[in-house]
């Protein structure tokens, strides 16, 4: 696991980042408690389908996801944010092992901990405070007893954020981590027309906006960065031939940013990139899913057809 400091690795990144010919910075900075509130925020606004579909296909098929995990088995929830979603997985289980939700924020970890312990007093519920986009020790998921099987469980679709490639080699340590006999239970966003999808990322109510800028006030104010965070706005653009979303924050006029001793400038127009959001059909992410020795054993969708949910196995 990567033992250097949360803030000199948000400092290298952003020095790393900001000097890019186009400029960008890890959409994972975006998840401080401000950001994570945000993004909860986010998914109660009427332009964000997302939560929504995922919400509906999880009522849709509790019962078929639940008997695809089966009984006594070990659930390990990557980015476990709230823990909104994994509560209808765990009462609809047969007699969980284990629950091991993996948060990089350690104030929603702690409150979706409190909050399952008392609704759950029967399950062992193991936090890790960890970005688990770094890999994660094996000894740390061993139980003794060991589970019957182990399911690595990723709903929202945040395997969206990542490139092709990125994905691919997300979901190989995803298999490994469910290891022999385990599963990986994972959702991912539908592509579908470009006006729901800019409007999904670009919400009327302006929550999308705060969500991407607080971005820049994190530099500011943990960072010691010298910049206006309202000299950019937040955009959303749909990328069509990387069938993606794009999220930038766009200079409203020539401004720079200094940090670490180092000058970004800006003129206006130009953007940092923030984070993608990548759309896949059923059957491209079968594919994508076969680079990575995964097959899928299962598809479900909900049911306006948003958005879709795989339980894959080794190949």
């Amino acid at each position: 696991m990567d033992s250097e400091h949360p803030s000199a690795a948000f400092l290298r990144d952003a020095v790393d980042g900001l000097g890019r010919p186009q400029p960008e910075l890890p959409c994972k900075y975006l998840y401080d408690e401000r950001g994570s509130a945000l993004f909860e925020a986010i998914c109660r606004t009427r332009d964000y389908y997302v939560t929504r579909a995922d919400l509906a296909l999880h009522e849709a098929h509790l019962q078929d996801i639940v008997d695809r995990i089966g009984p006594e088995a070990h659930i390990v929830e990557f980015g476990s944010g709230a823990g909104i979603k994994i509560r209808s997985i765990l009462e609809g289980c047969d007699r969980p092992r284990a629950y091991t939700p993996i948060e990089i924020s350690g104030e929603a970890l702690d409150a979706s901990v409190e909050e399952l312990t008392r609704r759950f007093p029967n399950i062992e519920i193991l936090p890790l405070q960890a970005d688990y986009t770094q890999p994660v020790p094996d000894e740390v998921l061993q139980l003794d007893p060991p589970a019957r099987r182990r399911v690595v469980y990723f709903p929202g679709s945040t395997i969206s954020n990542f490139t092709h490639a990125e994905a691919v080699d997300f979901l190989v340590r995803m298999r490994r981590i469910a290891g022999a006999g385990g599963g990986v239970l994972i959702g991912v966003d539908l592509v579908k027309d470009a006006s729901t999808l800019r409007a999904a990322y670009d919400d009327a109510d302006g929550v999308t906006a705060a969500f991407n800028r607080n971005l820049l006030v994190r530099l500011r104010d943990e960072l010691g960065a010298d910049l206006d965070p309202d000299a950019f706005e937040h955009e959303a653009r749909w990328n069509d031939g990387e069938e993606r979303i794009e999220m930038h924050l766009v200079a409203r006029r020539d401004t720079a940013i200094e940090l670490a001793g180092q000058r970004f400038d800006f003129a206006a127009g130009q953007s940092i990139h923030t984070e993608n959001s990548h759309k896949y059909s059923i059957e491209s992410f079968r594919a994508l899913a076969a680079k990575a020795g995964l097959a899928s054993i299962r598809t479900w969708t909900d049911p306006e057809g948003l958005f879709s949910m795989h339980y894959l196995e080794s190949a």
